[in-house]
């Protein structure tokens, strides 16, 4: 596909010479020629500013604000790449990131200045994006215009740091090449015309906004509209006033704008669609109800490795089957060998989760590019493939690649989603899933935002644990909700929590992700209230200060205490 091998550098210098609106940023509205000129004055000066021989990276420490589309523009154009620095990071570990990375260019805002305060950063120029010495010092570049060449398809394009429960965060390689052939792709799986506008309020240091939002927009030439950070209450009004037609999201934001007020004129908008992870079906259905926007929920990785698209026929629930180019699988990780079909009882319930649930695995030629001076975690993701007959096409060479993500298929080869690999739980011997477990509580009608996932069990195995933030008003029974539980259909007898700790607001990272290492380590010794099933009764009951010290008693017994603060 001919596509297939441009370069984000060519999508940018097409927009040269269009004057329709191309961004809208806080009421502003610039048009498709602007950004490509500002781009191209970015381009120029980066290839002033970075040293000869240093490698041509630009680290960009920005919320999204117009400078980080103008930036990505401009890496495009000069043939370096771009690291999106997270600010959630701070210290030794934020400084980590920049330099390992190896960028010798910093572009920053004055909000973030404070992050970089005692760093030792050595031959690290910052550039301070709303001061007046950097609007000066793009004065001298404001007639240049995008370069015909420098870049090609297999030049670095992205550095995307992609996070994990332990280690510090990998940095993985994106091409220009193959953020590009993303952008047409989704641009034609979604239908995106040039007089389109895609919202970004997802952080534009995560590769859902850049590659599932950004880019597709830019591929067909569509405008699109910032949003510094995420707001529930302000998505609708964005939406209304730059006219936004397709979004994407991640985490809880779609349970967060559901539990908004609801208004008369909610689908009084002009959005058609939105694209993400981790909605669930519930939520799916109700924001297409209320907004009169359909979700589509979709799988890939920043790294490449693996795609699953929906196609006409999904089921409820599944993801989608693989993409024409991947060979995927469900495999038990112990084994090496495929999981069976899923098997589902006449209301949906899945039957078979200890057998049918293993991790996505790509047996085919991935796109996995590989990580920034990782090779100890580029060989965790490309593991070889057993050998003998009817076990797989990979070789022990290149590897299978392996994408830390819990899923099942069913007899028809739709997959189905069933959390990250880290939120397997294992109760009394039995392999649960925590996405399957939240898709159930998340039925519960005073629940805004629920995360499910593992605590010791103080002899053995895992016992689960939920964690629950109620809407705006809701005020937490535990009579009701042990009824909401004995009504579900599929809540399997070890699904129960043992655990429910009440929040007035989900723990999320930058991202909008359940913060799940936070909330694992705090376990049931945290501030919040925490009602608790003791072994062999029906009913919650407040978890109390003695009933800590017992269970840690039990815990010490066995020899399992130093579980409770991993």
């Amino acid at each position: 596909m001919a596509s297939s091998r441009r370069t984000i550098g060519e999508l940018v210098r097409e927009r040269w010479g269009d004057h329709r609106p191309g961004l809208w940023f806080e009421g502003r509205v610039v048009s498709h020629h602007q950004v490509a000129a500002g781009a191209a004055a970015r381009a120029a000066l980066l290839a002033e500013l970075l040293p000869s021989g240093a490698e041509p990276h630009v680290g960009v420490l920005l919320d999204n604000t117009p400078e980080y589309p103008l930036w990505l523009g401009a890496a495009a154009l000069a043939g370096a790449a771009v690291a999106g620095i997270n600010p959630t990071r701070r210290g030794p570990e934020l400084a980590r990131d920049i330099l390992h990375t190896e960028c010798r260019v910093l572009v920053t805002e004055r909000a973030h200045l404070p992050l970089l305060d005692g760093l030792q950063l050595p031959d690290v120029r910052v550039l301070v994006t709303d001061t007046d010495a950097y609007a000066e010092l793009l004065k001298a570049y404001e007639g240049a215009k995008p370069d015909e060449g420098g870049a090609s398809p297999d030049s670095r394009f992205l550095l995307l740091f992609t996070s994990g429960s332990t280690g510090a965060p990998k940095a993985a390689i994106c091409t220009q090449g193959r953020i590009a052939a993303a952008g047409h792709s989704l641009a034609g799986h979604f239908g995106v015309r040039a007089d389109d506008t895609h919202y970004i309020c997802m952080p534009m240091f995560h590769g859902n906004a850049v590659i599932a939002d950004w880019a597709p927009a830019l591929a067909a030439g569509a405008g699109i509209a910032l949003r510094r950070r995420f707001s529930a209450s302000g998505f609708l009004p964005d939406v209304r006033a730059c006219g936004a037609t397709y979004f994407t999201y991640v985490g809880r934001a779609v349970q967060y704008l559901l539990a908004t007020p609801a208004r008369p004129d909610d689908r009084d908008n002009p959005l058609r669609l939105g694209f993400g992870t981790e909605a669930g079906a519930v939520d799916a259905a109700a924001f297409e109800k209320r907004f009169g926007a359909r979700l589509v929920e979709g799988y890939g990785s920043s790294e490449g490795g693996a795609a699953v698209q929906r196609t006409p026929g999904t089921p409820a629930g599944a993801i989608g089957r693989a993409a024409p180019a991947d060979d995927l699988a469900v495999i038990d990780p112990d084994t090496r060998r495929e999981c069976p079909p899923a098997v589902f009882a006449e209301d949906g319930r899945l039957l078979n989760g200890g057998d049918a649930i293993g991790e996505l695995v790509n047996r085919g030629a991935s796109l996995f590019e590989g990580y920034w001076r990782n090779p100890e975690a580029e060989a965790a993701r490309r593991r070889g493939a057993p050998h003998g007959p009817g076990e797989g096409n990979g070789g022990a060479g290149e590897g299978w690649y392996w994408t830390g993500d819990l899923f099942y298929r069913d007899a028809d080869g739709f997959l189905y989603f069933a959390g990250r690999a880290d939120d397997r739980l294992r109760v009394d011997s039995e392999n649960l899933a925590a996405a399957m477990i939240e898709n159930i509580l998340a039925r519960y009608e005073d629940a805004a935002a629920v995360a499910v996932y593992a605590v010791p069990d103080p002899v053995a195995g895992d016992q689960v644990m939920a964690t629950l933030a109620l809407k705006e008003g809701a005020r937490f029974g535990p009579s009701p909700f042990a009824a909401f539980l004995l009504a579900q259909p599929d809540l399997g007898t070890k699904m129960a929590p043992r655990f429910l700790r009440i929040v007035e607001r989900m723990p999320v990272t930058a991202t909008n992700k359940i913060h799940r290492v936070a909330l694992r380590r705090e376990g049931f010794r945290c501030a919040d209230p925490v009602w608790w099933r003791p072994p062999g009764e029906p009913a919650y009951r407040r978890l109390t200060a003695a009933d800590v010290d017992g269970l840690v008693a039990r815990y010490r017994a066995h020899g399992r205490e130093e579980l409770l603060t991993r």
